[in-house]
């Protein structure tokens, strides 16, 4: 019985490490306008301007979802 707890908390250990669930984050697409809508919503202030468009610190995004909600275009997805 103790191997198996063993084993499920080392596959879930194993998982977050190589980026399972816990490492989503949101990405912006093509589709973005560069209108910044994005990036006053997004509260870990993650969205930064590149070139004309937005993109994401995919490292530090929380994964809330609070700048697809706001995005007018919806270029906001998650990964």
């Amino acid at each position: 019985n103790n191997l198996l707890i063993i084993y499920f908390w080392y596959k879930i250990a194993l998982y977050i490490l190589i980026g399972g669930v816990f490492s989503m984050a949101h990405k912006i697409g093509s589709e973005c306008i560069g209108c910044g809508a994005c990036m006053s919503e997004c509260p870990t202030n993650c969205i930064y301007e590149n070139g004309g468009v937005y993109a994401i610190k995919e490292a530090e995004c929380i994964d809330c979802g609070s700048c697809a909600g706001v995005c007018p275009v919806g270029a906001p997805k998650a990964e």
